[in-house]
């Protein structure tokens, strides 16, 4: 008898198992109709619908991605990892332990309903992929990352929930609809050259609330709800003799387009907009007003919009050589406006004969003398100034202050 008993428990405990494993295995969506790999939202825009799929993300399968069919109404699509569990009326990156790249706005949202600016925004016929580097689990935590048809967006370090993190679609209007491939592949080592090579982080020595993607591309990560939220990005490097002058092409103006180009100290403090405090110029974009040590603006030129290049440069005298720079063949001046037909700013290394300051005041040393800081749109020259250098010189200094903002930075648009 006690034969028997303990076989009908064995038969229990393997029929549990498999019920076990069928649900550990198995797919969970709502407001979501699914059909072989493409994913269609089938509420009525006022509630999420949520998929998630059966299996997390292993070493063996470590990526997915979703191509956008239509963005439906607005464009509500949310690629990331949750919980094995998740809520299904949630969007993924809303609740905690889970993580999501939004198409609609680009933004980050990490365990919390308010997002960070993190990517472009996507639309029809995009991918978004999601990943982890099995590597680099350690004590619980991963590196998730996303990409934008087929190229790195960013990463984050990230916790690894004991069942594992599984891909996750969340839409929220009428009409979006996705494909879904859970056996993606994204070449890493392809991927890790391409930064090697476009990557331009070290040209930057101070950056705060932004960040720097791809090639040579500012976006900005700060809440953009005060002015003490300015984000800053300034060059390693002064302007120099050999490397003096710099352009900011708007690659997307944001909310506000709250962007500011110009030049400014070494120590300049991060939470103020270039041109703000002392020891800084520079052309804003949303008044195309010039801000020279000062929270108040002069009216200088146009505004700036997306798709325009903005550029800032300084006419140095002919005497003027900076610490450590070999000496440098003396160049005639050339025109500040380009040449016609030309779109880029041409050599103005050296002030015209008649604009040089030879005042007997200014000594022999760098720091402290004067010279004529110029801006140009699209070009053509909008103004000059002429500044004080600040010890140390002056540093190309990018300011930003509003949510989607983007731009892309040439610190050296007259070397080829």
């Amino acid at each position: 008898m006690d034969d028997i008993n303990l076989h009908y428990r064995f038969l229990n405990w393997r029929r549990r198992i498999r019920d076990v494993r069928a649900v550990h295995f198995q797919e969970r969506y709502k407001r979501i109709l699914k059909n072989g790999d493409t994913l269609s939202y089938q509420g009525n825009s006022d509630e999420v619908g949520c998929y998630v799929a059966p299996r997390p993300l292993s070493k063996g399968n470590c990526y997915f991605e979703v191509t956008i069919m239509d963005t439906g109404v607005r464009g509500t699509i949310a690629v990331g990892l949750v919980p094995q569990f998740y809520k299904l009326d949630h969007q993924p990156g809303w609740l905690p332990q889970s993580v999501a790249y939004h198409a609609d706005d680009g933004k980050l949202y990490d365990g919390n309903p308010v997002g960070q600016q993190f990517g472009p925004k996507c639309n029809r016929g995009d991918r978004i992929g999601c990943g982890i580097y099995c590597d680099t689990i350690k004590a619980g935590l991963t590196t998730v990352f996303f990409t934008k048809n087929g190229k790195e967006v960013g990463s984050l370090v990230f916790p690894v929930a004991a069942e594992g993190l599984f891909p996750a679609i969340g839409m929220h209007s009428l009409g979006e609809e996705v494909r879904l491939d859970l056996q993606a592949e994204w070449d890493m080592e392809e991927a890790d050259s391409v930064m090697m090579v476009d990557s331009h982080e070290d040209d930057w020595g101070r950056l705060y609330d932004i960040r720097v993607t791809g090639t040579q591309l500012l976006e900005y990560v700060g809440k953009g709800k005060s002015i003490l939220d300015v984000g800053l990005a300034q060059a390693r490097q002064p302007l120099s003799t050999r490397c003096h002058y710099f352009e900011v092409e708007i690659v997307d103006a944001g909310e506000k387009c709250y962007i500011a180009l110009g030049l400014a100290r070494r120590d300049y403090p991060k939470n103020r907009h270039p041109g703000w405090s002392q020891g800084s110029v520079a052309y804003h974009a949303d008044d195309g007003k010039i801000f020279h040590g000062s929270g108040v603006g002069e009216p200088f030129g146009p505004r700036c919009i997306e798709g325009d290049i903005m550029g800032c440069g300084i006419m140095f005298p002919r005497d003027y050589i900076l610490d450590g720079e070999d000496d440098i063949d003396e160049l005639d001046p050339l025109e500040v406006l380009p040449r016609q037909g030309e779109g880029r700013i041409q050599n103005v290394l050296y002030l015209n004969d008649e604009e040089e300051d030879e005042g007997d005041e200014l000594d022999q040393e760098h720091d402290g003398r004067k010279v004529m800081v110029f801006f140009t749109r699209n070009g053509k020259l909008m103004g000059r100034r002429e500044v004080v250098v600040p010890p140390g010189g002056f540093y190309p200094t990018v300011g930003m202050l509003s949510s989607g903002e983007k731009v892309k930075v040439d610190l050296n648009p007259l070397s080829g």
